[in-house]
C-alpha cells in the first residue's frame, strides 16, 4: 500500500463500529482508491465476522442473529466519496450477471484503519432498479424501529437529512457517480479473501 491508500486487489476489511465497538466486519477487495473515490468489491462467499465479546446496548448485529455467515449471490460494488454519509452500491442479478440497480446506502463516512475502513450502516436506504422510472425508499419502518431501540442516539435528523438530500439530487437528475460502473467486471482471478487474524483487535478509527 502506498502511503495510506490501498492498491487494486488489496484486501480491505470493512468494519461497522457501534458506539465505539466493532460489531461486524467483512473482507472486501480494493478496486480503486483515489483522492475522489474509494471503490470496494464484496465478492461472493466473503465471510462475515462478528466479535466474540462486546457489550452492545442494541444487541448483536442483525445478520449474526439471523445466521448469515457470508455474502451470497453476486458480489456488490461499493462506491464511496470522502466525507460523504452514504455509498452508491452496484448490484447484479441472474445467471448473466445483469445490472440490477443502484443502492444508496446511508452510513457513517468511512474512516481509514491500518487494515481497511470503519463505518456504520444507518438502516435507511434508497433503491433505483435498473428498469424502474424512479427510486424508492427502503427500510423506512425498520429505521424508525432502530431509533426506538436507541441505535443512533442524536443522529436521527442527520440521517434523514442525508436521505432527503440524495432524493433531491436524484429528483433533479444529478448523477454524482459514473454510470459505467454498472458494466464493471471483477478480475476473474479474485476470490473471497479471508478476514485477517486480529481484525476485531485493531482499535476503531475515530
Amino acid at each position: 500500500m502506498a502511503a495510506d491508500r490501498f492498491a487494486p486487489g488489496d484486501t480491505v476489511v470493512r468494519r461497522e463500529v457501534l458506539r465505539g465497538e466493532v460489531w461486524f466486519a467483512c473482507p472486501t477487495i480494493c478496486v480503486e482508491d483515489s483522492p475522489d473515490l474509494l471503490a470496494l468489491y464484496l465478492p461472493p462467499g466473503a465471510e462475515f465476522g462478528f466479535p466474540e465479546t462486546g457489550v452492545f446496548p442494541c444487541g448483536r448485529h442483525p445478520w449474526e442473529t439471523a445466521g448469515h455467515r457470508s455474502w451470497s449471490g453476486h458480489g456488490k460494488l461499493m462506491l464511496q466519496r470522502p466525507g460523504e454519509a452514504h455509498s452508491v452500491d452496484v448490484f447484479w442479478t441472474g445467471p448473466g450477471r445483469d445490472f440490477a440497480g443502484w443502492y444508496f446506502n446511508l452510513q457513517d463516512p468511512v474512516r481509514r484503519t491500518p487494515i481497511g475502513v470503519d463505518t456504520l450502516d444507518h438502516e435507511l436506504d434508497l433503491w433505483w432498479g435498473a428498469d424502474a422510472d424512479r427510486y424508492v425508499w427502503k427500510d423506512v419502518e425498520m429505521f424508525a424501529q432502530r431509533l426506538v431501540e436507541g441505535r443512533y442516539p442524536g443522529m436521527a435528523d442527520a440521517i434523514q437529512a442525508e436521505g432527503d438530500r440524495i432524493a433531491a439530487l436524484l429528483d433533479a437528475g444529478e448523477r454524482w457517480w459514473d454510470p459505467a460502473w454498472a458494466q464493471w467486471q471483477p478480475d476473474p482471478a479474485w476470490s473471497a479473501p479471508p478476514l485477517p487474524t486480529g481484525w476485531d483487535q485493531v482499535p476503531p478509527a475515530r
